[in-house]
């Protein structure tokens, strides 16, 4: 791996990239994005599909998407007058399961993911 003079390792507590990891974080921290995040783990789904599948208006849920989308953490697709969205990569849906399974943690010494039924442990 090639490393600029000046830049800092991405994983090391020097990074270049913390203040932008405390925006996505900071970008992740509504539960209603949470959600959308997780509706959007496997397929890809327009605005009203996942207003149903977050209770919320399709205004609300729009304007969340918007936020996503600026963030680039989701990305779009037009099929005629339809928006479809989807994950823009992999690594959102990592920080969503990993704070879902670290939510796990605080309530149980015996968190499900960790469980050998559980499709996570696999």
């Amino acid at each position: 791996m090639r490393i600029n003079a000046g830049s800092k390792y991405a994983l090391s507590a020097e990074s270049e990239y913390v203040e932008l990891a405390v925006e996505v974080f900071s970008m992740l921290a509504d539960a209603t994005r949470i959600r959308i995040i997780l509706a959007l783990r496997e397929q890809e789904l327009s605005v009203n599909h996942l207003a149903d599948i977050v209770d919320k208006s399709a205004p609300a849920v729009s304007q969340h998407l918007a936020k996503l989308r600026l963030a680039r953490i989701v990305s779009t697709r037009h099929e005629g007058t339809r928006v479809f969205y989807r994950l823009t990569n992999e690594h959102a849906r990592q920080l969503v399961a990993d704070a879902i399974f670290q939510a796990e943690h605080t309530l149980s010494n015996d968190p499900a993911h960790h469980r050998a039924d559980h499709p996570a442990a696999r």
